[in-house]
């Protein structure tokens, strides 16, 4: 009974969710956007993190390339928000493969201490306007609204609604990850690489492969968020967002869909209703995350385990 409860839960909320822009005012109307971006960017993280089981502290760069292509795509070619998308779906994916390619075999820390790295040389590319289309410590501004048939969306709870149908796409793909056999595979080698490669498992193109399709879901939430704030700049993509999104992960429960939400409304919902205490959020978060994992080191709301 309960299972089949919490199996109709997610979608029903989500639904609920649809109703947002004609029954909450228009400060939740925002919240919520945000929400559902960073929503996704969460679950983006917990493809590499959670399900595949890769120390990933670079994941925000994956989230700004995405946010850039689309700010290049739209202020400088005129590409409507919405197609471009799609090249910011595949850049991301692409850089996300490549950059993971030699560093995948590194383990634990050691896969860490390399994406620490590559973040900070994304922040360093984009503050110093390498090749003179990122604006430099500024960023790129006048980023438009999305479209749909020609019409431009220019109400906030329109722009909410694109959000939410990304979250729902999002969660959506991330639901059949778990079910299918792409998801097992991520599985076992979080669980046991050696006895997966004994099994015939290519290791190292699995992780290629989980980076690539996180660094892709981020890319997409990427795009809404430059539309969202019709703004780029390094500032939003900095170490500490990394290190954000994989605390969520963390504290919500890896490979949770329910925990990954959780934690994404612990750090960006609850600090905008206790907004005069916003600025004291790492360190709740950081309290937080220390309480969490010495009582409940798997996770507020953690994975389900289940006979397969």
């Amino acid at each position: 009974m309960n299972t089949k409860i919490f199996r109709w839960l997610g979608p029903v909320v989500w639904v609920a969710g649809l109703a947002v822009p004609f029954v909450l005012g228009a400060n939740w109307i925002s919240i919520l956007a945000i929400f559902a971006i960073y929503a996704v960017v969460a679950l983006s993280q917990d493809i590499v993190l959670g399900r595949a089981g890769m120390f990933d502290m670079g994941h925000a760069v994956y989230f700004g390339i995405g946010a850039y292509v689309t700010a290049i795509l739209n202020t400088v070619y005129g590409v409507p928000v919405l197609w471009s998308m799609i090249p910011a779906i595949i850049t991301a994916a692409l850089v996300g493969g490549l950059l993971a390619a030699p560093i995948v075999k590194l383990r634990g820390d050691y896969l860490l201490v390399a994406t620490i790295g590559i973040s900070q040389i994304f922040h360093l590319v984009m503050v110093n306007n390498v090749g003179g289309v990122t604006g430099g410590p500024d960023g790129i501004f006048g980023i438009g609204v999305p479209s749909l048939f020609g019409h431009a969306i220019m109400s906030q709870g329109g722009n909410f609604l694109v959000d939410w149908v990304l979250l729902g796409l999002v969660l959506l793909l991330v639901n059949n990850l778990e079910h299918s056999r792409l998801g097992r595979v991520f599985r076992y080698l979080k669980e046991d690489e050696l006895a997966a490669t004994t099994l015939g498992v290519n290791a190292r193109y699995y992780k290629i492969l989980a980076f690539a399709l996180g660094a892709g879901v981020a890319g997409a939430a990427g795009t809404l968020f430059a539309s969202q704030l019709a703004v780029v700049s390094p500032g939003a993509f900095v170490f500490t967002e990394s290190v954000t999104l994989f605390a969520i992960v963390l504290v919500g429960g890896q490979a949770s869909i329910p925990g990954v939400l959780l934690g994404t409304v612990l750090m960006f919902v609850v600090p905008q209703v206790f907004r005069e205490l916003a600025q004291y959020r790492y360190f709740v978060f950081g309290i937080g995350m220390i309480v969490v994992m010495v009582i409940r080191p798997q996770g507020i709301w953690p994975r389900r385990r289940r006979m397969e």
